[in-house]
């Protein structure tokens, strides 16, 4: 091959790991600010314990305010600070299509509220807010070797759920099986190839586990 043509092949070649390089930080960005928003859920416990019903009612409410803002901003609209939101924090594939993270987001910490008492539903509500958003970041900044049938999900992504479950569970049962019974299983239930509806597994899922860990104590 002549010196001509070797670097046309590196002058072509430069921009497209340079455009990778650009894409791979864009997607990191997108995660942190996504899970961001994600980790503001673990608010929902501290505002249960003064008031359970406030705390389904302002979910459900913002549910609803979200949805709407949604539709017109497919529609053509926008509700400026939430669909500016919306777009800055929306990976690829949702590009052009209702976003539904959020609304899943609101419907699992409700259902863990409603379906568990205090404790397992705290702990449900922390699992979903830390350990799910640990694993994405995580999993998206260091994750190389991906867990087989799980829809991408990395083996960094799903040991950062666990370790930060398991801290959390022990902080709050001081029961070193009870942080290992539900670190194993919200690292499980995130591991799922579920895509948005993980933010319902998880809750209800560790909630479960949670409250029959917490019987035994």
């Amino acid at each position: 091959m002549s010196n001509n043509t070797m670097e046309k092949v590196k002058i072509l070649a430069f921009p497209v790991k340079q455009n990778n390089a650009i894409s791979t930080v864009k997607e990191i960005e997108t995660e942190f600010l996504r899970k961001a928003i994600h980790i503001l859920i673990a608010l929902v416990p501290f505002i249960a314990t003064y008031n359970k019903t406030l705390a389904v009612v302002l979910l459900g409410s913002g549910s609803v305010f979200y949805t709407l803002s949604e539709y017109i901003r497919i529609s053509g609209g926008s509700i400026t600070i939430i669909s500016q939101i919306t777009l800055m924090a929306s990976r690829e594939r949702d590009m052009g299509r209702f976003v539904l993270g959020p609304v899943t987001l609101a419907l699992g910490a409700m259902l863990a509220l409603m379906m568990y008492p205090a404790p397992a539903a705290s702990l449900a509500i922390y699992a979903l807010a830390f350990g799910d958003s640990f694993a994405s970041v995580i999993g998206k900044i260091f994750g190389k070797s991906r867990i087989p049938f799980s829809g991408g999900k990395t083996f960094a992504g799903s040991m950062a759920c666990f370790f930060v479950v398991f801290l959390i569970a022990f902080r709050m049962t001081s029961s070193l099986k009870s942080a290992l019974i539900l670190g194993f299983f919200t690292t499980l239930f995130e591991a799922l190839p579920t895509g948005d509806l993980d933010n319902i597994i998880i809750p209800t899922g560790t909630g479960f586990i949670a409250s029959l860990v917490i019987a035994t104590l």
